[in-house]
């Protein structure tokens, strides 16, 4: 047999200082130099190389808001996204429990994005082949990055449906005995991950920030991974809020809505299977187009950003910084803020799931659409997209009336791949969920004895 790799446990994803100084020492090493040096596993972190998470609070300058707008970066992440935490979550669990053997399985990883990028990065490193799965629709710097990454691309029709057509591929492929799906929609290492290293990454990155708690939280589902923060966000603060956001013109947690959008890697059209809906308290909608214009904002807008009021090298550290579904999650909080009526000390966290290195088509593309894109334009969208976030478009779930849309929804999307009925209704107490978290030990223990 193969020899098994192993990298990090959950609790060292969520604090390197856990390993020893060494290999601490050799993964702070290999952040800047070859990224394809498998002790980059050890740098699956929210951490920097002082241990500190990695963010930056929003000035009200731009935010409009007395509170905080804390967003936590994911572009340090190896291959540039949070995602990766995840995928190699799904794959190391699977090492451990002998249902991924290394030189026998080929990774699948259906993906709209970011996943697919550190489904095929993970692989790589770990010894793997790698088939991502996933829409044709996307920018052409993710495909380039998966393929740079030695992954192959098994792309289905960008359409209305697409995701579930790429769920579709995924399942047909998985019939074949060598495939093994890391399902991130469907699987709950990606719960895992984001409960217990984003979630306490979160908590941590409010210190000494305000008030030091979280009052709201925000993420714009893809996989619907990265929101499950929030259950460990309520977990120590019970009042905060957490919110969906969704594509305007996709608002299928909403009301239904299943159009095509622009914000890359969300607005899945679904309610996956991992989405724990009795932690949402709100969805809110955000329009795609300020989305991109905000990342041209960011990118290229910096005399828009100094005329606003920031600090001239505190808008030059944005421009690398984020995506679109990283301005989707800004704005999402800033409505949010709003909405709750928040005032100064509280703080709103939320994340930039990438950086702006697989965006470059994407504001080409933008370029096309408008005439003109000179400093007046930047300045005048900057104050209303960012200062002009109202609190429209929220969506109140608190109520289990209102909540049952999502149960609904959630019944709607996975009966056809074989779920029971049983099963998805055992997901309405919170004890499935908790039940799931408290496996983090379990694995913890796993890759310890098996490192």
């Amino acid at each position: 047999m193969a020899k098994i790799p192993f990298g990090p446990t959950y609790d060292e994803m969520l604090d390197p200082a856990l390993l020893d100084s060494e290999l601490r020492g050799k993964a702070i090493k290999a952040l800047a130099g070859d990224e394809l040096d498998p002790v980059n596993l050890f740098n699956i972190t929210w951490k920097n190389a002082a241990n500190q998470v990695r963010k930056v609070v929003l000035p009200s300058e731009l935010t409009g808001v007395d509170a905080n707008i804390v967003v936590m970066l994911g572009c340090g992440f190896p291959s540039g996204s949070h995602k990766v935490g995840p995928a190699y979550s799904t794959l190391i669990e699977g090492l451990v429990d002998g249902e991924i053997i290394p030189g026998e399985h080929t990774i699948l990883g259906p993906s709209t994005g970011n996943f697919g990028i550190g489904t095929a990065y993970i692989s790589k490193l770990l010894g793997f082949k790698a088939i991502v799965i996933m829409p044709d629709n996307m920018s052409k710097e993710r495909y380039e990055r998966i393929k740079k990454y030695g992954g192959e691309l098994e792309l289905t029709p960008g359409s209305e449906s697409d995701v579930i057509l790429t769920l579709e591929k995924t399942h047909e492929m998985m019939k074949n005995p060598k495939n093994k799906a890391l399902a991130q929609f469907e699987l709950f290492p990606n719960y895992r991950f984001h409960r217990h290293v984003t979630g306490n990454s979160a908590i941590e990155a409010v210190r000494g920030v305000g008030n030091g708690r979280i009052a709201g939280f925000t993420s714009a589902p893809g996989s619907a991974g990265t929101i499950a923060a929030g259950d460990q966000i309520k977990a120590v603060f019970p009042e905060a809020k957490i919110a969906a956001l969704e594509p305007y013109e996709c608002s299928t947690l909403a009301n239904g809505g299943r159009g095509q959008h622009r914000i890359e890697g969300i607005g899945d059209k679904m309610c996956t299977l991992i989405h724990n809906v009795l932690g949402t308290d709100f969805v809110i909608l955000i329009k795609d187009e300020e989305t991109v214009q905000g990342l041209k904002i960011f990118r290229d807008g910096i005399e828009a950003l100094v005329e606003l009021g920031l600090d001239r090298d505190f808008a030059l550290s944005l421009r690398d910084s984020f995506g679109p579904s990283g301005i989707c999650n800004v704005l999402g909080a800033i409505k949010l803020a709003k909405f709750l009526r928040l005032g100064p000390g509280d703080n709103v966290v939320t994340v930039a799931t990438d950086g702006f290195d697989r965006y470059h088509s994407v504001l080409a593309e933008l370029q096309q659409r408008y005439l003109e894109t000179a400093g007046f334009v930047l300045e005048r969208w900057a104050k209303d997209i960012f200062l002009g976030a109202d609190d429209k478009l929220v969506y109140d779930f608190r109520k289990a009336t209102v909540k049952e849309r999502l149960f609904r929804q959630k019944e709607h999307d996975w009966l056809k791949f074989g779920y029971s009925q049983e099963f998805l209704d055992s997901m309405r107490e919170q004890n499935f969920w908790d039940d799931q978290y408290a496996k983090v030990a379990e694995y913890n223990d796993k890759i310890r004895t098996l490192r």
